[in-house]
């Protein structure tokens, strides 16, 4: 494998395999491949893999493998070649904007520079990459935006965030799958449900994925939360 690679013991049952510091796509995109290969390779006692910004973190039982082999099955992978694998679904969904779905989506704007329709146009152009999905069971942090959607987080965080809302800090975007506290800009929601324990795949997004969001009227986000999954999202599956 490259230099540069870190492979970290996360406890007596965890390897973490760390490529860089801070947020990048290419960083991140080598996460995915090297999932993508550890996952094709099916090492036994291997249990799960969880991708994150910069790291691929390796669930393993130790009665079956240890942690120096598992670093030298690692270190032998030629995951070169999965970088495909790195190129995930298109999801899109629907997202109302501004009022009372995204109450900061003035600031936001005048922030950048722009008015309310020129940063919803901004935002909804965006290809939001899913770097990982982290903080709650199916919360996506996605990037990359513009800089003049840029901003840091609220000074205040809010101690309730709807279940839905989309909101923007440090140059991403995230959609909060249930109701918590929050220090992230909102400036819109989607009625789709992001986590549901009682679907096959509880989560609906996944690292590598990609995101568009529609914007919709508040009359169409209420006709649309009332609809079945299947007639509020589209996923474009990637080119094998």
């Amino acid at each position: 494998m490259a230099g540069g690679v870190r492979y970290l013991p996360s406890g007596d049952c965890a390897l973490t395999v760390e490529f860089g510091r801070g947020v990048d796509r290419h960083l991140n995109m080598q996460v995915m491949a090297l999932e993508a290969a550890l996952q094709a390779r099916n090492l036994d006692g291997v249990i799960e893999t969880v991708p994150t910004f910069r790291s691929l973190t390796v669930h393993y039982d130790p009665s079956v493998i240890d942690h120096a082999r598992l670093c030298h099955e690692v270190d032998a992978l030629d995951f070169a070649a999965s970088q495909d694998a790195a190129c995930g679904r298109i999801v899109t969904l629907p997202v109302a904007y501004g009022g009372v779905h995204g109450p900061d989506l003035g600031d936001v704007a005048a922030a950048g520079g722009l008015n309310e329709e020129e940063a919803i146009a901004r935002h909804s152009a965006v290809a939001h990459y899913v770097y990982m999905i982290g903080f709650a069971p199916g919360h996506p942090y996605m990037g990359d935006l513009p800089a003049e959607l840029t901003l840091p987080r609220r000074m205040t965080p809010r101690t309730r965030i709807a279940p839905g809302t989309v909101a923007v800090a440090v140059g991403q975007t995230v959609i909060y799958p249930f109701a918590s506290p929050g220090g992230w800009h909102a400036i819109g929601r989607t009625p789709v449900d992001l986590f549901n324990i009682a679907r096959d795949v509880p989560a609906l997004l996944r690292a590598g994925d990609s995101v568009r969001l529609r914007p919709v009227t508040a009359d169409e986000y209420d006709d649309l939360q009332a609809r079945p999954l299947t007639e509020q999202i589209t996923i474009a599956e990637p080119a094998r």
